[in-house]
């Protein structure tokens, strides 16, 4: 029979400085900042609001006083425009021949677009792709493309007109086209009324010792979806676990590597915008980044609620994709604190949240969670406040984490990257 003591009377000798540090990532520092993220007084912390902006202070001056410095320049925020465009008029021909306005979407930061064929690279979305999955990848895109999009998503292609809510503010033109089209006998005069939007991730990182100019990244994302329709007389949809428990994390995990001092890989705590209306944050956050310099990301989505296995658990999306996790369970050999691999396969949550641009790339880069996809009763409700976490459990997997990642952080472990010829 083995006997395994709980995270906090963990003695393994591989493991026993980290342990002695991880005691401090305290159940009191946890409650004073997720009550702090998910207060009224952040109204759910919404795009393009105030109250986001408000979490993002709050943010840096955590991170200024954990002890991580800006990752560029003098400020932690991480600032970038997003666009919306209302279509006045357009008109299209191929060939001489009129296409259907309904046949085309143009993402563009123009309020007066032409069409031009030089320079646009020609992209296709194939019949049995993921048309949406797919469209929102390519419109992300820094290069002005033409995307031919299959004849077979007749029926679904006006629906793309969606992308133009919110897009990255480039000088690229992304146009999608119903049909095969010969980009040199195509012509497209469109007009938008065009909004643009300010949004920041807050980045900091701790630079590495020896191995500088190796990343590994903690991140999570601080944006809800702010108010909402009422239950029970309540409309601010507070967004405790999701993410405030995982921007928390980070929070804590800075405090506690910036004390360890001993980091002989670069380490970057990212708190993420916009997840919740497209992934934008991480998404521009990951265009910054060199992949190749990147050894392992932990994104932190949703960890204040037990897991289906109960207290003293997590999963890892994508476990198989890399041996990352196996990594992790190692050093946590001894405890009682197990990560298991994903048990929502179906809902494909490995290309789902912020670790997901930087997967694609090969990053090993994984999501760890607690929440229940299948029965999680206060997802994106107006109940999902910090009444309902666990504190206690949620501290001990701030805990698992910092320790589990010590061989990743030091140098001694590199993770196995993703197969990118295995991408859905």
């Amino acid at each position: 029979m083995t006997f395994k003591m709980p995270l906090t009377l963990l003695t393994g000798l591989a493991i026993t400085s980290a342990t002695a540090f991880a005691q401090q990532i305290k159940v009191a520092d946890v409650t004073q900042t997720i009550n702090v993220l998910a207060s009224d007084e952040m109204k759910g912390r919404a795009v393009y609001s105030p109250e986001i902006d408000k979490a993002a202070d709050f943010i840096a001056s955590e991170f200024k006083k954990a002890g991580p410095q800006p990752l560029a320049g003098n400020s932690y925020l991480q600032s970038f425009v997003m666009v919306s465009a209302t279509q006045q008029s357009i008109s299209a021909r191929s060939a001489g021949k009129e296409i259907d306005p309904k046949n085309i979407v143009v993402l563009t930061s123009k309020p007066e677009f032409n069409y031009s064929p030089d320079d646009v690279q020609v992209e296709t979305i194939k019949a049995g792709d993921n048309l949406f999955s797919k469209a929102f990848e390519l419109a992300g895109s820094s290069k002005s493309l033409l995307i031919q999009v299959d004849e077979s998503f007749s029926d679904r292609f006006s629906r793309l007109v969606f992308l133009k809510r919110n897009f990255f503010k480039t000088d690229a033109d992304i146009v999608f086209v119903l049909g095969n089209t010969d980009p040199q006998k195509l012509t497209i005069k469109a007009t938008h009324s065009i909004k643009e939007n300010k949004l920041a991730n807050v980045v900091g990182i701790l630079p590495g010792k020896k191995l500088k100019g190796e990343y590994v990244i903690f991140s999570g994302h601080y944006d809800h979806i702010g108010i909402g329709k009422p239950e029970n007389g309540d409309s601010i949809y507070n967004g405790a676990n999701d993410d405030a428990s995982g921007i928390t994390a980070i929070i804590e995990l800075a405090r506690h590597y910036k004390a360890q001092n001993n980091n002989e890989r670069s380490l970057i705590f990212a708190a993420f915008t916009a997840e919740e209306v497209g992934g934008f944050g991480s998404q521009y956050f990951s265009k910054q980044m060199s992949p190749e310099k990147v050894i392992a990301m932990f994104n932190i989505e949703m960890i204040g609620t037990d897991s289906k296995w109960g207290k003293n658990s997590a999963y890892i999306t994508g476990y198989e994709k890399t041996d990352m996790g196996d990594i992790l369970q190692k050093n946590l050999e001894g405890s009682a604190f197990t990560f298991h691999p994903d048990p929502y396969p179906d809902q494909q949550l490995f290309y789902r949240s912020d670790n997901a641009t930087l997967a694609r790339l090969g990053v090993p880069a994984h999501t760890i969670s607690t929440s229940k996809m299948d029965s999680e009763p206060n997802y994106h409700k107006a109940s999902d406040e910090v009444k309902t976490l666990d504190l206690v459990n949620m501290t001990e997997i701030i805990k698992s984490i910092a320790i589990s990642a010590q061989t990743i952080v030091s140098g001694k472990d590199t993770p196995t990257r993703v197969d990118t010829r295995d991408l859905k």
